[in-house]
């Protein structure tokens, strides 16, 4: 364990918010996930003033991140719940949602996960297949109970993201393709548990072209007349989330522009009359406020490669390892001239490489980093490998 402080140079505009909360933090043990809640707040107040110009409801992707203060601030902020395992159901009620407020989406539910959502009486499933329809259909007759369900649907919808976080293809695992409505609105009909209340779509993450979007409307608009015509009105419709944030500037822009993202579903979304517009917002409302904080434990110089040796690796951050995502790294200790580093964990893997070839100041053992862009994605992916013990999450305001 050191002192933050002697490992902190003097602020540099860049640094200076964050360097100003870590010395007030002066005895944590490195690595440790460092989230700044007065901007969570000032995020989730910008998001929810855009989408409330056009009564959109926002469920809060609990999946991005699950953590206590976290999900206090997004029911604080008039927020929903919208979770992909019976666990985080669990987790929303416990932290005081209304179940009336609470979306359980996911392509693999398991019978006891839907049970407790069903005894609950949680607003809505996202179904994601006929053979999920029959199953709690099945569950929910036992209960003696409704289930409101919403067909999540694939509009085969090219995201222009990662291949590994695109959702919305033919390809991907995910929804119910357009070719099987008609068979699953005939067995919906034979299902007397079930009541059918919307369509639900999401077609990936960290978007951020907005033309996509655009698009996803376009295909939108296409679905829901085509259960118009078969006369069905449905009275709500999920478009999902998928916004992105920059991870490459995140001082520059720490938080999203959620006013755009909002107009472009008013301006291109056909909503029928009475027709509730919900979103599933996560990482574009948790991202920037976090921040992996780590020290480095060696240098090792070698004749083609110089690398930086930190104590977190990925069972603290796992996303560069699994999507090659770029996390902005910032030496907090050092104004000296740059040089070229692999940043890598100390994790018994290859693969534990956060980024290769960056442009860092000189870095010396102790100094401090921090991986930017770190509150969505991070800590819930968080594991124990090696038998290493859990980071600590620190909150400042």
């Amino acid at each position: 364990m050191s002192l933050i402080n002697e490992a902190l140079v003097s602020s540099t505009e860049t640094f200076s918010m964050l360097k100003d909360q870590l010395k007030e933090l002066k005895n944590e043990p490195t690595p440790f996930y460092l989230y700044d809640l007065n901007l969570f707040e000032q995020t989730l107040e910008k998001a929810q003033s855009a989408a409330s110009k056009y009564n959109f409801q926002v469920h809060y992707a609990m999946k991005a991140n699950s953590n206590k203060p976290i999900l206090r601030l997004v029911k604080k902020y008039g927020f929903g719940a919208d979770c992909v395992s019976g666990n985080e159901v669990k987790r929303a009620l416990k932290r005081g949602f209304s179940p009336e407020h609470i979306v359980f989406a996911g392509v693999g539910k398991s019978d006891a996960e839907i049970n407790f959502a069903l005894k609950h009486d949680i607003f809505c499933f996202n179904c994601e297949s006929s053979h999920e329809l029959a199953v709690i259909n099945e569950l929910a007759e036992q209960q003696d109970k409704m289930a409101r369900v919403a067909l999540r649907i694939n509009p085969n919808v090219d995201a222009n993201t990662h291949k590994h976080i695109t959702t919305g293809l033919n390809e991907n695992k995910f929804g119910i393709n357009i070719w099987e409505l008609e068979d699953v609105l005939q067995l919906i009909q034979s299902l007397p548990n079930i009541e059918l209340i919307g369509l639900h779509f999401h077609i990936g993450s960290q978007i951020t072209d907005l033309t996509v979007f655009n698009n996803l409307c376009a295909r939108v608009n296409e679905i829901q007349d085509w259960f118009n015509d078969r006369g069905l009105e449905l009275p709500h419709l999920n478009v999902g989330g998928g916004l992105g944030v920059d991870y490459y500037h995140p001082d520059q822009n720490l938080i999203p522009d959620f006013e755009s993202y909002f107009a472009i579903f008013n301006e291109n979304l056909k909503v029928r009359p009475g027709q509730q517009v919900h979103f599933e917002l996560g990482r574009s409302l948790v991202a920037q406020c976090g921040s992996l904080i780590t020290k480095v434990l060696y240098i090792k110089k070698g004749r083609t490669k110089n690398f930086a040796i930190l104590d977190a690796g990925m069972t603290e951050l796992m996303r560069p390892m699994l999507y090659q995502a770029y996390h902005k790294i910032e030496n907090l200790s050092s104004v000296l001239p740059e040089v070229k580093y692999d940043v890598v964990g100390p994790i018994c893997e290859s693969t534990d490489c956060f980024a290769k070839d960056v442009m860092l100041p000189e870095t010396n053992r102790h100094d401090l980093m921090a991986l930017r862009t770190a509150g969505a994605y991070g800590e819930v992916m968080s594991s124990e490998y090696n038998l290493r013990d859990k980071a600590n999450a620190v909150y400042v305001s």
